[in-house]
């Protein structure tokens, strides 16, 4: 099939970058909007302790489970198209959940809002790196989008606590849900429609695979904080397991496969997608429990708990940002390791945590780990563009953050299990926090090493493709 004809639309870097960066943290907001009041949350939509963990779950399981397939429909067939229906979704859902009768339509909602995040995160990279060429410029559009993602961390539980608040809680979704209509009418009126010269087959087997995979690993890794010697987490976790087993067998023997296994050959796309993994796993996962650990032993309010982790998030904001200035001096793989490894040292400072003590005592920690997430968030969005061919970038991007939002899902469920696993009283949280805290700072000291061992393994001659052209078809 010949490549489709360029684009006659102009190129808009500036507004492409504007209208990605802020549905990027859009959907972090709204990800993260319930941490800080998830107990008042689930009160209020008439949901149990299980409904309190699957607020959260329930939009990794429909994030994780589409966003590889959602970047490769994005290089296929538009990442402009997908990118749109995406912020529809996302109106759709946040809709959805301000005007649920009940629980279960909320939950499902939460489901729906993993979906759409899928739809506009995973052709974001693409877009931007079509607008921006190879250089500086991309480079800094890069860090922006990377301080985006900080930035939705930050406001999301403070906007989240207040607005539950002051307005109760389908407030909170009410004003997601218009904000999404804004992003979608900019999104239709400024991007620049852009996708692979050549659409490849569809791979229906590896979607279906992947998609039954995720959602029964995160759903036993959720079901887990409840007991894990229940019969139906060991089903879960093990069906889980044998459908990424099958995924993976799907990619090695389809002829156009939706992830192409050879990329892990290369030490650059190993970093991007390992590097995630350990993101999640160990920083993320710790900081989206981390709020109500903190109500818990030191009697915080919401909206206090979302205002301390916001120092951690906000100063993320500010070292993505700044990050470009790295890129002279160190790849993007030396600066994974050194963001993982500089997570790890401010985590490690929030070990200590007592009843009744100040929260100023954790402000350095969260510094220290703030200024190494900016780094990660930006090195992790460079390598997600450069370690694959340039018409594969919506697809990098999605095996990108689909690592990151696995490896939150296990982070999650090993912080509050190592934090819940005894007796819930101040004294008995604070060490059971220390021990979440001691393993986030071991899980990010493991995965600066493995990028540093990665980073020093020259890719095979195999590995070596000739990229093919990105056509920029409208």
């Amino acid at each position: 099939m010949p490549p489709a004809p360029p684009s006659t639309s102009p190129l808009r870097p500036g507004a492409t970058l504007a209208v990605t960066s802020a549905a990027t943290a859009l959907v972090t907001v709204a990800y993260a909007a319930p941490t800080a009041s998830l107990a008042a949350t689930a009160e209020a939509a008439h949901l149990g302790a299980t409904g309190r963990t699957w607020i959260l779950t329930g939009t990794l399981v429909g994030i994780t489970a589409l966003l590889l397939t959602a970047g490769s429909a994005a290089d296929d067939h538009g990442r402009k198209k997908v990118f749109t229906l995406g912020a529809l979704l996302l109106l759709a859902s946040e809709a959805l959940a301000a005007l649920a009768p009940g629980g279960a339509v909320y939950l499902a909602a939460r489901v729906l809002l993993g979906v759409a995040s899928a739809a506009l995160l995973a052709p974001a990279l693409g877009l931007i790196s079509h607008a921006h060429p190879p250089g500086p410029a991309r480079v800094r559009a890069l860090g922006v989008w990377g301080a985006a993602l900080g930035l939705g961390i930050a406001v999301g539980p403070v906007y989240g606590a207040f607005v539950e608040q002051w307005a109760g809680w389908r407030a909170v979704s009410g004003g997601l849900a218009v904000a999404s209509a804004a992003v979608a009418a900019f999104a239709g009126a400024v991007l620049t429609e852009s996708r692979a010269g050549r659409p490849r087959a569809l791979d229906p087997y590896g979607v279906l695979t992947l998609a039954a995979g995720t959602s029964c690993l995160i759903a036993g890794l959720a079901e887990g904080r409840e007991g894990w010697a229940r019969p139906v987490v060991a089903a879960l976790l093990a069906g889980g397991v044998l459908l990424l087993a099958a995924f993976v067998l799907v990619e090695a023997r389809v002829r156009e496969p939706m992830l192409d296994l050879a990329l892990f050959r290369d030490p650059g796309f190993l970093v991007a997608t390992g590097g995630a993994l350990f993101t999640g796993a160990s920083i993320v996962g710790y900081m989206s429990y981390l709020p109500t650990l903190l109500q818990g032993v030191l009697g915080l309010s919401g909206p206090a708990a979302g205002g301390v982790i916001a120092l951690w998030s906000g100063l993320s904001v500010v070292s993505s940002l700044q990050a470009r200035r790295l890129a002279a001096h160190l790849s993007a793989t030396a600066q994974v390791a050194l963001g993982l490894l500089v997570c790890g040292l401010g985590t490690a400072g929030l070990y200590g945590l007592a009843p009744g003590g100040s929260w100023l005592r954790l402000a350095p920690g969260l510094a220290v780990a703030g200024v190494g997430s900016g780094v990660l968030n930006a090195a992790l969005a460079r390598l997600a563009v450069s370690s694959v061919p340039p018409h594969r970038a919506a697809m990098g991007s999605g095996a990108n953050i689909t690592s990151r939002y696995l490896g939150s899902a296990l982070g999650v469920a090993l912080t509050i299990t190592l934090a819940g696993s005894t007796p819930a009283t101040p004294a008995t949280l604070a060490a059971g926090t220390d021990r979440a805290t001691l393993a986030a700072a071991a899980l990010c000291a493991v995965g600066a090493l493995l990028a540093l061992l990665a980073r020093r393994t020259p890719a095979p001659q195999a590995a070596q493709r000739t990229p093919e052209p990105a056509a920029a078809g409208g």
